[in-house]
């Protein structure tokens, strides 16, 4: 396990009542022991984002989320990450990564990326109306076919270490499908890197940083329950739990 990806408590937590069950992702309650890392993560992200030369109040602000584990010896830390990219495709060595690797199969996303790219760039260009009902359907495809492939490489596990891809997850939920960026939110991450690394997840936390997306009422520094669109149907396989959301509390 990479040590450097889990951050120690500042703050004097000895007095702090923390359950040995984890919160129900999709309530918005949250456990004071949470509250603790996100606000020691918020101060991180602050200084980080200096060095980024990023701007989180007056450009588009981001979801992240921590999520609070007990090491195999009984101490307490946390892990941190954000969901999706960070800004400009920016790095930080501190945050939980993707749990797909781009590199598998010599970057087949990458190169797929360029292909589509390509083929917009041909449909811009073409002067034949009959071409660009051609590429459009080629991309269509192409973009189809990528998806899929991309979903069959996000492979997730369980608390018991069973492990399935996004579509194996989906299939059997409402919807079906995953929708675009499933796996990429910040609870899911975190979760796939615990499981991995036998660290047992005690507290999870979700919060938006920054300035709001418009019409969508985020604020600053609030938390917020798991997405249902995208998170359900990975978070309860991975929990284990098919009953988790009725469970949820408001």
């Amino acid at each position: 396990m990479d040590n450097n990806f889990l951050f120690k408590f500042k703050t004097d937590i000895s007095s702090i009542n923390i359950s040995i069950k984890l919160n129900n992702p999709f309530s918005t309650s949250v456990p004071e022991i949470a509250k603790i890392a996100a606000k020691e993560f918020q101060e991180f992200i602050t200084e980080e984002a200096k060095i980024w030369k990023y701007n989180f109040h007056k450009q588009r602000g981001k979801m992240f989320g921590i999520l609070v584990v007990q090491e195999q010896g009984g101490k307490y830390s946390f892990l941190g990450t954000a969901s999706g990219k960070l800004p400009e495709n920016t790095i930080c060595k501190k945050f939980i990564p993707s749990v797909f690797d781009d590199s598998i199969d010599d970057f087949f996303i990458n190169k797929g990326m360029i292909e589509l790219t390509e083929i917009g760039n041909q449909i811009k260009t073409s002067n034949s109306p009959s071409e660009v009902i051609t590429l459009k359907e080629s991309r269509k495809q192409k973009s189809i076919g990528l998806q899929k492939r991309l979903f069959e490489n996000y492979n997730f596990l369980n608390l018991s270490g069973e492990e399935k891809n996004l579509l194996a997850i989906f299939k059997d939920s409402s919807q079906g499908n995953p929708p675009a960026a499933s796996g990429e939110c910040a609870a899911p991450k975190l979760l796939q890197y615990a499981i991995q690394h036998k660290l047992k997840p005690i507290a999870l936390a979700e919060f938006w940083w920054g300035s709001a997306i418009e019409n969508k009422g985020k604020m600053h520094g609030a938390y917020y329950p798991a997405c249902k669109n995208r998170c359900r149907p990975i978070l309860e396989y991975m929990l284990e739990d098919t009953e988790l959301f009725s469970k949820t509390e408001d």
